[in-house]
């Protein structure tokens, strides 16, 4: 019983952002991230979504597609790894 409690207590002590992948309530919305992108030159954004704390997409720019991850807050990119 105890080992349930402590379990309970562990996930509702999580940060917000830490669960089910749902954007926090502070964060830039879907529509600004796109236009985000897009000012950054990508014009094929796919399957953006909230995960770990940050926007992730796949991108295209240039003919080729990136993994993008996007800080929910500033909209700078933190991860631009080409995908093959």
């Amino acid at each position: 019983m105890k080992s349930l409690l402590l379990a309970v207590a562990l996930v509702l002590a999580l940060p917000s952002w830490a669960s089910a992948d749902t954007p926090g309530k502070d964060w830039m919305t879907a529509q600004q991230v796109t236009e985000k992108l897009r000012s950054l030159g990508y014009t094929e954004i796919r399957e953006l979504e909230a995960d770990d704390g940050h926007w992730e997409a796949d991108v295209v720019k240039d003919g080729r597609t990136f993994e993008v991850h996007v800080d929910p807050h500033s909209g700078a990119l933190t991860k631009n790894e080409l995908k093959h």
